[in-house]
């Protein structure tokens, strides 16, 4: 019965993580194009530790939104397609979700 009521262990410097594992939860269309991007597959390769990707971070990341400026094509979307929400049409994934998703994969 002890053994029930004993809180799981905590790991020293990780977050709990909430939702799913394999998508931090991001929407499909820009999982597909950070997975895809050429910065996330080549340039973020090399960096193998969480203060490697945060000086990048430091030095890359100028704005934080999901895709580069001026890369989407929004011209006669309507209604719910609008991209209000911002995902409706893909263009180049931001640099900064590409960085907030390697340091997801470092766990």
């Amino acid at each position: 019965m002890a053994d029930a009521a004993m809180p799981e262990k905590k790991l020293k410097n990780t977050l709990p993580l909430y939702g799913n594992k394999e998508s931090m939860n991001l929407n499909s269309m820009i999982l597909t194009n950070i997975q895809s991007s050429p910065y996330f597959k080549e340039d973020l390769y090399e960096y193998k530790t969480f203060h490697e990707v945060v000086d990048q971070i430091y030095y890359k990341v100028e704005h934080l939104e999901p895709w580069e400026k001026n890369s989407r094509k929004l011209a006669g979307q309507v209604g719910m397609c609008a991209g209000v929400r911002g995902v409706a049409a893909g263009g180049i994934v931001s640099t900064p979700y590409c960085l907030l998703y390697k340091l997801f994969t470092l766990k």
